[in-house]
């Protein structure tokens, strides 16, 4: 009990570990979290030490993780195991570069087919409405001529009409345009052209989606006549400012449905191989989803374990690392059988060596917690932790804490609301901690869920309480009965 209200006796031992058995006995004592270790290479830069490739490679891998999350992001649900990974050995690091760096290159090569794929699938349909449209422009210049804008002396633009025996003898320019950027592109054009142009547009119906940001995008369709080669010139400079897309479209109709005809085949043939891209990436997805987060976990743990191990020294023989560690005095049996549990893993005979070193260097503070003391350590941990072996004053917040919150809060309904949900989280936390989730605030409330119970608990209880002391002010023979 004495370690409950004062922080643990902590010890300093030097280790002695062979090289090859470094990174598993490294990785036991992380699993046991009861060691500190001491940076023995403070005055070393980080990108000297002993295993900086290693790190560089764990940080390979994350990189790969996070592109496979954000490929995952909203389409596929990540799986998460009922139990974290255990830490990879070394040689397993290989294997699983080798299987994370082909998955990202596929991913990779498919999303780069598939926006390809939607690329093109948005050309041919622009091309599509385009043909379309410009059939009925043709059509109705042919039958009633044509309308164009002229600017007035006010700047204002007017409506005029084009005979339509003169369209047969002009050329002719047509295209699709953002629709936002469709009014600065027809007074440019005509103030460009000085007027020698006629331009004639149609908003397209189908909402369009931008391969590359997936945004909707609407357009407008174009047909531009003029007369002479520096005003298709002028025109093509223009449309490229605008970031118009200019397709070629022929001046016969029946060249035009022939091309409308040729065009729909090929949108039904793309169509089929985009479905069959997107099937092929997402049962990439699929097996990404199934390993990534047992792939974070053996990754972090590789990336911590290779940490601590340029936190060591390497004695001139490069046969030994030694390495320095706090440790609780009452845990030194756990300690010592994690690091036969890693000599073991490694296969190796050389059993580690540990010596208690003495040292006048203030010993770090642990006090010792569950998962009912945890949420009130935190408390007294945010104002500050305390000296060594000095007294612990979480277990005494474990009655001041809810009794202090009552006193302010004194509200029965809200107290009971409380009550209930921490009430909730307790008797389903097994529950709840194997779907560990990432949501900080629901971590947050989840951890103080003991902390949480006693406080609606406290809080219910004071305004019974004062409510029975009311009554007895009121009637103050019924006290003695």
């Amino acid at each position: 009990m004495a370690s409950v209200f004062r922080s643990e006796e902590m010890c300093l031992s030097q280790v002695f570990l062979q090289v090859e058995a470094a990174y598993c006995c490294v990785a036991e004592l992380g699993e046991l979290g009861l060691v500190q270790f001491k940076d023995l290479n403070a005055n070393v830069n980080s990108f000297q030490r002993k295993f900086v490739n290693e790190v560089r490679r764990c940080e390979s891998l994350e990189r790969i993780l996070r592109f496979l999350e954000d490929e995952m992001q909203n389409e596929i649900l990540i799986q998460v195991p009922e139990k974290d990974a255990e830490t990879p050995l070394p040689r397993e690091m290989i294997t699983l570069e080798t299987t994370l760096e082909k998955l990202e290159g596929e991913l990779q090569e498919a999303n780069q087919n598939h926006q390809a794929l939607k690329k093109s699938f948005l050309e041919l349909t622009e091309l599509k409405y385009l043909l379309k449209k410009t059939q009925d422009f043709f059509e109705t210049e042919t039958n009633l001529g044509e309308d164009f804008f002229v600017e007035d002396t006010s700047g204002l633009l007017e409506l005029r009409t084009i005979p339509a025996f003169m369209t047969g003898k002009l050329g002719f320019t047509a295209g699709v345009i953002n629709r936002e950027r469709m009014a600065s592109f027809e007074r440019l054009l005509w103030r460009v052209c000085r007027g020698n142009v006629y331009l004639k547009f149609s908003e397209m119906d189908t909402l369009l989606e931008d391969p590359v940001t997936k945004e909707e995008i609407k357009k407008n369709i174009f047909i531009i006549f003029y007369q002479g080669e520096q005003l298709r010139l002028k025109i093509k400079k223009i449309c490229d400012g605008f970031r118009a897309t200019i397709y070629p479209c022929p001046e016969h109709a029946a060249e035009r449905r022939e091309m409308l005809t040729s065009v729909n085949v090929r949108l039904e043939d793309l169509i089929t191989v985009i479905t069959q891209t997107e099937s092929h990436r997402q049962r990439l997805l699929q097996e990404a989803a199934a390993n990534w987060h047992s792939w974070v976990i053996k990754v972090q743990k590789m990336k911590a374990v290779y940490h601590v191990l340029n936190m060591c020294n390497i004695d001139v023989t490069q046969q030994c690392i030694i390495a320095e560690i706090w440790f609780p005095v009452a845990d030194t049996r756990h300690i010592k059988k994690a690091l036969e549990q890693g000599m073991e893993l490694s296969g190796s005979s050389m059993i580690p060596i540990m010596t208690e070193v003495e040292t006048k260097t203030d010993p770090p503070t642990f006090n010792r917690t569950n998962k009912f003391t945890a949420g009130f350590q935190n408390i007294v941990d945010a104002y500050g932790v305390g000296s060594y072996r000095e007294i612990n004053p979480a277990p005494y917040t474990i009655i001041t804490f809810p009794f202090l919150f009552a006193v302010m809060f004194g509200d029965c309904g809200h107290g009971m609301v409380m009550l209930m949900a921490a009430l909730w989280m307790v008797l389903n936390e097994r529950h709840l901690l194997a779907q560990k989730s990432t949501n900080e605030m629901w971590n947050i409330f989840f951890n103080g869920r003991y902390l949480i119970l006693l406080m609606g608990i406290f809080s219910f209880k004071h305004v019974l309480e004062g409510t029975a002391e009311e009554q007895v002010c009121l009637y103050p023979g019924a006290g003695d009965s």
